[in-house]
Parts: structure tokens; C-alpha cells; sequence
């Protein structure tokens, strides 16, 4: 299950998140998204068949979506999160 490091959750990574949706990401945007979905990924591959996303990693993650396209832990996480989503908990608008 997520804890309170999540890389999602750390301080600019949702802001960085916010300007590549719309399309205003730098460079500096670009290396804080990757170095959080590197660490959120390797997050889910220790634990690939109980992990579950908050909904800021999961805004994350699903950013990247097409990076693990294939993937079955990649297809579990998601599933796992959308069979325990509860309503808009995310700290984006």
C-alpha cells in the first residue's frame, strides 16, 4: 500500500505533473516526473501483486501509461486501484 514518501507526493511533483498535462513542462518538469515514475515503479515491482495507488500516483503513473503498455503488474496495479478508488482524493483540481 502507498505511505506518505510516495514520490507523488513529494514537493514540485504535482505541479510538474499539472504543467506537462498542460503541455508548459521544462526540462527541470521533465527530470521530476521521470526520477518519481522510476521510483514509483520500482515501488510496485516490490510488491506486484498488492500494491495499491493513492490517487496522486495514480495521476502520475497514469501519465506514463504507455511506458508499461504490456505490462501485467503494470495492468494489476491499475486494476488494484480502481477496484479501491473511493472518491476524488487527490491533491490535484
Amino acid at each position: 500500500m502507498a505511505n506518505s514518501t510516495s514520490p507523488a507526493t513529494r514537493p514540485g511533483v504535482l505541479q510538474s505533473l499539472e504543467r506537462a498535462r498542460n503541455c508548459e513542462e521544462n526540462d527541470e518538469d521533465r527530470t521530476i516526473l521521470e526520477d518519481a515514475v522510476t521510483e514509483l515503479w520500482r515501488t510496485v515491482q516490490s510488491q506486484p501483486d498488492t500494491y495499491v495507488f493513492t490517487p496522486d500516483e495514480f495521476a502520475l503513473f497514469n501519465y506514463f501509461i504507455a511506458r508499461f503498455q504490456g505490462s501485467l503488474v503494470a495492468r494489476g496495479a491499475v486494476t488494484r486501484f480502481w477496484d479501491n478508488y473511493r472518491g476524488n482524493g487527490s491533491s490535484l483540481g
